[in-house]
């Protein structure tokens, strides 16, 4: 377990170390948030209350997805695995005397961390001072929510996992990574809210990994999930099982794939 929490330690610093393009990237967080928003109150204004939400919970959805862009990693497509693969580097990653999926994981955890303290708290505390929005102030709630994010980032980095796993059967894992970034966008309730989505469309975005990355955390914050806590994390847990565990079957046969470019 110590080489792992070191591993997301060095990581940490690693990402921590670029404050001033989170800062940018803090910023522009921020604006996206307020074009998204005004374009969902124009769509509340004309309809008061679609599916579980109402404005105010329209608002609250958009700044917290644009909080939670990096730490989850919607806008990666891959693990720092993929480019070790391109280059060969993989060679050492395999050697290590540790589980080579933990490794991956522990460094996005790190990832995550740094990216949840530059990059998190910006929009949404701007969010909440301009326009009407609804977070709660139970602690249970916000612990609910912390226990669903740490699952979404599970799931994300095994969906991220896989992507990168098919670089020792293509040598390049960018064009199934650009592939995953606009159907993470879309699935995960990036673009807008999978309330949104009506009949079967919705109730299959509802159902894939995706919607566990960001609408189902923030469904629980909101309090307008459904199935309510225990059932979000039941299907959060089994997504993330499923997919971890899938994750490990490729790995295994990934290991006998192994070509460097060049030899």
């Amino acid at each position: 377990m110590r080489v792992y929490l070191t591993a997301a330690r060095l990581s940490f610093r690693r990402y921590i170390t670029y404050r001033s393009a989170a800062f940018a990237g803090a910023i522009t967080n921020t604006a996206f948030g307020f074009i998204r928003a005004y374009i969902l109150l124009a769509m509340w204004h004309e309809k008061p209350q679609i599916g579980t939400y109402d404005a105010a919970d329209a608002v609250t959805y958009v700044f917290l997805t644009q909080g939670l862009i990096t730490p989850i990693g919607i806008f990666v497509g891959s693990t720092e695995l993929g480019p070790r693969i391109r280059t060969g580097e993989v060679a050492t990653d395999l050697y290590r005397p540790c589980d080579f999926q933990l490794w991956f994981l522990a460094t996005d955890l790190g990832r995550a961390l740094a990216g949840l303290l530059l990059r998190t708290v910006p929009p949404v505390v701007v969010g909440v001072l301009a326009l009407p929005t609804r977070l709660p102030t139970s602690p249970r709630r916000w612990l609910e929510f912390a226990l669903c994010c740490a699952l979404a980032l599970v799931i994300s980095f095994a969906i991220r996992y896989l992507v990168s796993l098919s670089a020792f059967w293509t040598l390049d894992e960018r064009g199934t990574a650009s592939l995953l970034l606009v159907v993470s966008m879309f699935f995960s309730g990036m673009i807008i809210p999978l309330v949104v989505m009506p009949g079967w469309l919705g109730s299959l975005a509802r159902a894939l990994p995706w919607s566990a990355t960001l609408q189902v955390p923030i469904d629980v914050l909101l309090g307008t999930e459904t199935n309510g806590f225990a059932g979000a994390l039941t299907f959060q847990a089994a997504w993330a099982v499923l997919l971890v565990a899938l994750g490990r079957a490729v790995t295994l046969a990934a290991r006998h794939k192994t070509v460097v470019q060049g030899g």
